[in-house]
C-alpha cells in the first residue's frame, strides 16, 4: 500500500477515516458552545474574548484535520470569514464610539455604562463589556481561521508543485 497516497487521503475509497469524521462532528458544536461560553463569561472571570475566539477557530482547525481542507473550506467560505473580521472589528470599535457619543463630552472610550440599552447603569455596562468580549471573539476566531487555512493552502500548493515536477521528469 502506497503511504504517501493513504496519508492524503487519496488512496481510500470512502475518502476519510470514519471514526475521526463521527467524531469530529460530534464534538465541534461542544467545543463551540463551550468558546462561547469562555467568551460570554470572560468579563467577569478567566477567559474572554481572545482565549474564546482560539477555541471557536481551534473547531474550524479540526475540521479541516478530520475532513479535509476542501470540505472544510466549502463549510467556512474565506469572504464569510473576511466579513466575520470585519464585523467583530466593527463590533469592537461601534460599541467604544457609542461610549463616546453618549457620554456627553466626557470622552471616556468604554465606559460602557452611557449605553442606553436598558434603565440601570450597571447592566448597561455589564452588557456593554459583553459585546466588546463578542467583538474580540469574532475577530480573533476569523484571524485564527484565516491564518491556517493560508498556512494549509501554501502548503498544499508547494507539495503540489514538488509533486509536478517529479513526474514531468
Amino acid at each position: 500500500m502506497n503511504t504517501e497516497k493513504s496519508e492524503t487521503g487519496e488512496g481510500k475509497k470512502g475518502g476519510g477515516d470514519v471514526i475521526v469524521e463521527t467524531v469530529s462532528r460530534l464534538m465541534v458544536p461542544f467545543i463551540q458552545l463551550f468558546a462561547l461560553y469562555v467568551i460570554i463569561h470572560g468579563a467577569g472571570g478567566p477567559g474572554g474574548g481572545f482565549q474564546g475566539g482560539v477555541i471557536f477557530g481551534a473547531s474550524f482547525v479540526l475540521l479541516v484535520i478530520a475532513f479535509g481542507i476542501v470540505k472544510a473550506g466549502d463549510r467556512f467560505p474565506e469572504g464569510i470569514n473576511r466579513a466575520f473580521t470585519s464585523l467583530g472589528v466593527y463590533i469592537y470599535a461601534g460599541v467604544g464610539l457609542l461610549c463616546i457619543i453618549l457620554s456627553l463630552g466626557v470622552a471616556q472610550y468604554l465606559n460602557y455604562g452611557f449605553i442606553p440599552l436598558t434603565a440601570h447603569f450597571e447592566e448597561n455596562r455589564a452588557l456593554g463589556m459583553d459585546l466588546v468580549e463578542i467583538g474580540i471573539g469574532i475577530t480573533v476566531m476569523a484571524v485564527i481561521t484565516s491564518i491556517f487555512f493560508n498556512l494549509v493552502w501554501k502548503r498544499e500548493e508547494s507539495e503540489e508543485e514538488g509533486g509536478g515536477e517529479e513526474v514531468q521528469e
